[in-house]
């Protein structure tokens, strides 16, 4: 257990969760006449990107290149871009919402077929927890417990939320539950949960506010809050997925050269250890390492591409169509909604 306690997580986290619904921040203009990136990302590493994009900038390919900045929920910032938000870079939270991308043709089909499969940051799911973790929250399986209140976003509109759903059934499947046992626990799950907020950050602003006993969240909101002196306590379950954040460049950009250029630097030891920094895991093997102690390996840790799971393309179809869905009929009988 990652341990000081947890009081607020003050107003540092809770300025920027209020601040990020769609939020598009301009930064440093350009010199001369540079082109002009917009980055269209999910919620979480505002933060992060604050400072990669100063590093870009004093590189010679970065040079005269001005950002504008638009974060919110994964799937939001998905539609708006499909609607016409322009975007040169895209970061989500996951695959699927890239490949959403692709379908609608503004993101080039072999987006993966680069260097860490088109992946510039991992995380894990993680509890967050009251100051002393007064319910004794230390599996999946307390999570159900009654009178447990739950905070995780709404997984039609949230990146974090999906991966937090495949965390859960995956670790169901791990302890050898079936398909049917662990997709009844998920119902279980959701009973508990008291908020579903659209994004993770503003799930964390919920949290904090004194709202639920339990949060389920990205191991990097703990560790970035924890970084700015918070008060902080959270929990790695033993059996949890590796989010894998991904990146690209969007057909429609005008500026190519560049755009390329600064996603192929957000995987330079520099810039992947400002993820570090962050609370983010490195994609990059070395930069990892170099963070082991801060990152540690759970035993029972697995990806979306586990045997129970299948893989993204169809964990997407199977539990997030909007209309069929396992998680579209759980938000049915908990009287929830689909985004």
């Amino acid at each position: 257990m990652h341990r000081p306690a947890l009081s607020a997580i003050g107003a540092v986290v809770l300025a920027a969760a209020a601040a990020i619904a769609v939020v598009v921040v301009p930064s440093a203009p350009a010199r001369g006449t540079g082109a002009q990136l917009s980055l269209v990302a999910y919620s979480t590493p505002r933060e992060a990107y604050g400072q990669l994009i100063p590093m870009f900038q004093k590189t010679p390919a970065g040079k005269d290149v001005s950002f504008t900045q638009s974060y919110g929920a994964s799937g939001e910032q998905t539609r708006a871009v499909k609607a016409g938000l322009k975007a040169d870079v895209v970061a989500l939270s996951l695959a699927p919402d890239v490949n959403e991308l692709v379908s609608s043709g503004l993101v080039f089909k072999g987006w993966q077929n680069k260097p860490y499969k088109g992946m510039v940051t991992d995380s894990l799911v993680v509890f967050v927890l009251r100051d002393g973790n007064p319910k004794h929250i230390k599996t999946w399986n307390d999570l159900l417990k009654p009178g447990v209140q739950v905070v995780t976003p709404n997984p039609f509109t949230s990146g974090g939320a999906r991966w937090n759903v495949m965390a859960a059934y995956g670790a169901w499947r791990h302890e050898h539950k079936t398909g049917k046992q662990a997709q009844a626990n998920l119902l279980k799950l959701f009973k508990n949960v008291v908020v579903q907020d659209k994004s993770a950050r503003d799930a964390l602003n919920t949290f904090v506010s004194g709202k639920g006993d339990v949060m389920l969240a990205y191991e990097n909101e703990a560790l970035f809050a924890q970084s700015k002196g918070q008060n902080l306590q959270f929990l790695i379950p033993r059996d949890t997925i590796l989010i894998e954040n991904p990146v690209a460049v969007t057909r429609t950009t005008e500026n190519a050269q560049q755009a390329n250029a600064f996603v192929k630097f957000l995987t330079t030891p520099a810039a992947q250890q400002v993820f570090a920094n962050n609370g983010y895991r490195p994609v990059v093997p070395s930069v990892l390492k170099a963070n082991r102690k801060k990152f540690p390996v759970r035993p029972g840790q697995f990806t979306i591409d586990a045997p129970s799971i299948g893989g993204w393309a169809k964990a997407q179809k199977r539990f997030f169509d909007a209309k069929r869905g396992i998680m579209a009929r759980i938000e049915k009988q908990v009287g929830s909604d689909t985004g």
